[in-house]
C-alpha cells in the first residue's frame, strides 16, 4: 500500500531502469566516501608526509587530462551503463587492491601512485557516461522529480557512508575502509547490466572517427562563452581546493581535530547539507544560472579557510553544513542549464571537455600543495588558496554571458526508452535536469567538474 502511494506521488519510481539507476546511487557514493576517508589516511599512515599524499592524489586525478575525453566519445557512442560498468571495475580493483596491501603491510609509495592512476582511469571514464544516462532513462516531464530523487538518494548515501567510512578507519584501520569500497563497486555491476537502453540515433555515418568527433565536441564546446568561462574558472578554483582542502585537510584532522572520525564527519556534515540544497532546489531556481554557479565558486573559499583558521570542529561542520546548501543547489543549478543548452547527442562529448577543463588544474595543485605547505606551513597555503578561489571568481564575471545568461527551453532527446521499452523522444518544450554522476557523491566532494561540485 504505502510503495503504491509513493509511486502515485512520485509516478517516476514506475520505471524499472529509474530504480535501479537509484539502487546504484546508493550503494556507489556510499562507496566511494570510504575510498575518500581510506586513501588519504592509509598514505600518511604508510609515509607519514604531506607531499607524498600529493602525488598519490594527483596520480588519481592526472588521467582525467587523458581518458575524459575519450570516455565522452564512447559514452556517446554505446549504451552509457556499459561505460559505467567498465568504469566500476577500474575504480573497484584499484581500491580493493590498494586496501589489500595496506592490510598486508604498508605499500610502496610507486604502487600506491599506480594503483590510485588506475582508479583515477575508472573515474574519468565514468564521469561522461554518467552525465549522459539519465535523459536516456526517464521522459522530459519526469526529469526534475528525477534527478531531484536520485541525488537526494545519493546524498543520504555519502552522510551514512563518510560517517561510517570515518569510524572505519578510526577503529579497523584504512586498509578495511578501502576493501570496503572495492567490494560496493563490483556491487554496482549487476545494477548497471540490467539496465535497458539504446544509444542515442546518430547520422548515418559509418563511424566517424574518434578524432572527427572530439572536434566536434571541442566546436559546441567553445562555440558557448559562458561555459567555457566557467569551466576556466573552476579549473583554478578546483586546483586550489584539491591542494589546501583534500590534500593538506586530512594532515590538519589527523593534528588538530581528532583524526580519521573527524575528517569522516565534516563530509558526513556537509553532505546533509546537499541533501538540503537538493530540497530547496526543488522550489527555488534562479533566473540567471551561471552567475549563480561563479558566485557559488567564490564560497569554497570557505573549505580551505575553515582549516587555515583551525576553527574548532563543530564551527568547521557547521560551515561544510552551509557550503552544502549552496553546492547542490548550484549543481542541479548547472546541470539544468547544460541539458538545456548543449544538443543530447553532443552533451556526452561536452561534458567531458567540461571536466577535463575543470579537474586539469587539480594534480598540479596536489603536487604542489604538500611541498609548499613544507615550506610556508599548512595554514598559510590555505590562505592563499582561498584567495585564488575568489580572485578567479571575480575574474570569470568578467564575461557577460556569464552574468546575463537566463535559463531556457530543453532540446529532445533521442533514443529514451519507457518502462514499458517503448522508444520515442521527449519534450523539446522542457527544460530538462540532468543527473549527477554516483562517483561524486565526490563531487560533491568536489572532485567532479564544474557543477558537479
Amino acid at each position: 500500500m504505502a510503495t503504491r502511494a509513493l509511486v502515485r506521488r512520485f509516478p517516476v519510481l514506475a520505471n524499472r531502469n529509474f530504480r535501479l539507476l537509484l539502487a546504484d546511487r546508493l550503494l556507489a557514493p556510499m562507496a566511494a566516501t570510504f575510498s575518500l576517508v581510506g586513501v588519504s589516511f592509509a598514505v600518511l599512515d604508510a609515509t607519514g608526509s604531506t607531499a607524498d599524499l600529493s602525488y598519490v592524489l594527483a596520480a588519481q586525478l592526472a588521467p582525467s587530462l587523458v581518458f575524459l575525453l575519450v570516455g565522452g566519445v564512447i559514452a556517446d557512442r554505446i549504451a552509457p551503463q556499459r561505460v559505467i560498468i567498465a568504469a566500476n571495475i577500474m575504480i573497484a580493483l584499484g581500491e580493493g587492491s590498494f586496501g589489500i596491501l595496506v592490510l598486508a603491510g604498508h605499500p610502496g609509495l610507486w604502487l600506491m601512485i599506480g594503483l590510485e592512476t588506475l582508479t583515477g582511469t575508472g573515474m574519468a571514464v565514468f564521469y561522461p557516461a554518467s552525465m549522459a544516462l539519465l535523459p536516456r532513462l526517464v521522459p522530459a516531464e519526469q526529469m526534475q522529480e528525477a534527478s531531484a530523487i536520485s541525488r537526494l538518494t545519493m546524498n543520504g548515501a555519502m552522510i551514512a557512508g563518510a560517517a561510517l567510512a570515518g569510524e572505519c578507519v578510526a577503529l579497523v584501520g584504512p586498509g578495511w575502509a578501502l576493501a570496503v569500497c572495492g567490494i560496493g563497486m563490483f556491487g554496482t555491476v549487476p545494477l548497471m547490466l540490467a539496465i535497458r537502453v539504446q544509444r542515442p540515433e546518430r547520422e548515418p555515418d559509418h563511424a566517424p572517427s574518434v578524432l572527427r568527433e572530439l572536434r566536434e565536441g571541442w566546436s559546441e564546446f567553445r562555440s558557448h562563452t559562458w561555459l567555457w568561462a566557467t569551466v576556466l574558472q573552476f579549473t583554478v578554483i578546483l586546483a586550489a581546493w584539491c591542494g589546501a582542502f583534500q590534500v593538506l585537510g586530512p594532515a590538519v584532522a589527523k593534528a588538530h581535530l581528532g583524526g580519521p572520525a573527524a575528517w569522516g564527519l565534516i563530509a558526513s556534515v556537509e553532505a546533509a547539507g546537499l541533501i538540503v540544497g537538493g530540497l530547496v532546489s526543488l522550489r527555488w531556481t534562479p533566473d540567471r544560472p551561471v552567475l549563480f554557479c561563479a558566485l557559488m565558486g567564490a564560497a569554497i573559499a570557505v573549505s580551505p579557510l575553515s582549516l587555515a583558521m583551525l576553527l574548532p570542529l563543530p564551527v568547521i561542520c557547521v560551515a561544510a553544513f552551509g557550503l552544502g546548501i549552496g553546492l547542490e543547489m548550484m549543481a542541479v543549478v548547472w546541470t539544468v542549464t547544460m541539458a538545456a543548452k548543449i544538443p543530447p547527442e553532443m552533451l556526452a562529448r561536452v561534458s567531458a571537455y567540461d571536466g577535463l577543463g575543470s579537474v586539469m588544474g587539480m594534480p598540479v595543485g596536489a603536487v604542489i600543495a604538500g611541498p609548499i605547505a613544507g615550506v610556508i606551513g599548512v595554514s598559510a597555503t590555505q590562505y592563499g588558496a582561498a584567495a585564488i578561489t575568489v580572485i578567479a571568481s571575480a575574474l570569470a564575471l568578467i564575461s557577460r554571458d556569464v552574468r546575463r545568461l537566463r535559463a531556457g527551453p530543453g532540446y529532445p532527446v533521442r533514443g529514451y526508452v519507457g518502462p514499458e521499452g517503448r522508444q520515442g523522444f521527449a519534450s523539446p518544450s522542457e527544460t530538462m535536469v540532468q543527473d549527477e554522476p554516483s562517483w561524486v557523491g565526490h563531487d560533491a566532494a568536489l572532485r567532479q567538474p564544474t557543477g558537479a561540485v
